[in-house]
């Protein structure tokens, strides 16, 4: 009994302690530590050039929200990363290349292939403005003409002949002037379905070899009256080794690349 007194004793001191220190913790922390203080407000102002700072600063921020989809819907990337899906589902390796891999590859090939766009903005848009040279909306104009340019280069007629003929435009009558003619909206949604639609047929050109060794790996295992063996297992170590000597990944990148060419 005595010992449980002591040790109760023992417990109600250490806890008593352990209260004290942090109570002098606190009140030393809280006099020596600040924290910053963080507003979002609008205030007036009477000076032009921080206005103009504070717009563009809102205009980065726009543009840095829409990036992710501009990368992904008006650039290059979408028909690479559906031909690279194409390709691995075609040679049944399920997850290898995985996603990120796959998605890092047709991420830095559309740097590669967007180079010379990307330089044309950056010396004709995006440099002049820094400079105070030009105003936002003729560094947004100058800059889409490059990324419009590449896009209408890479649609069919037909695809833009449909979204024409959707928005209630008249046809085209000069060539010439087709940049100036049309408009985003309806460039942007019909380069997307041109190359929806060329990444579905180099995804097809893609299984032909890889499905002729199934069938050939598949009519063997019947005719050796080996059916209980999934002509998987047996098709995928060959379709590996044609891809290695064929030397595939030089081959289909070099062929994608030069499809926007």
């Amino acid at each position: 009994m005595t010992k449980s007194n002591q040790a109760l004793k023992g417990i109600i001191l250490l806890g008593v302690i352990m209260s004290i220190f942090i109570l002098v913790s606190h009140d030393t922390l809280g006099a020596t530590l600040t924290l910053p203080n963080i507003t979002v407000g609008v205030n007036e102002t009477d000076s032009p050039q921080e206005l103009s700072k504070s717009l563009q600063m809102i205009f980065i921020i726009t543009i840095l929200g829409l990036a992710p989809s501009i990368l992904i819907m008006m650039t290059a990337f979408l028909r690479l990363i559906i031909s690279l899906h194409f390709l691995r589902a075609a040679m049944g390796t399920q997850t290898m290349p995985s996603n990120q891999i796959l998605i890092g590859l047709a991420l830095f090939l559309t740097f590669f292939v967007m180079s010379p766009v990307f330089s044309n903005i950056k010396t004709n848009a995006w440099d002049p403005y820094q400079k105070g040279e030009i105003t936002q909306s003729v560094a947004f104009d100058r800059g889409v003409i490059p990324l419009k340019e590449f896009m209408v280069k890479q649609t069919r007629d037909e695809d833009i002949k449909l979204f024409m003929d959707l928005s209630g435009r008249a046809p085209l009558k000069d060539d010439s002037q087709i940049l100036e003619q049309l408009p985003l909206h309806v460039v942007i949604p019909a380069f997307i379905i041109s190359e929806l639609r060329a990444g579905f047929i180099i995804g097809f050109l893609l299984y032909i070899p890889f499905i002729v060794i199934d069938m050939v790996v598949a009519s063997t295992l019947m005719s050796m009256g080996m059916m209980m063996l999934p002509p998987v297992m047996i098709s995928l170590p060959f379709k590996i080794l044609l891809f290695i000597l064929v030397d595939g990944w030089n081959l289909i990148i070099g062929q994608l690349v030069q499809t926007f060419r």
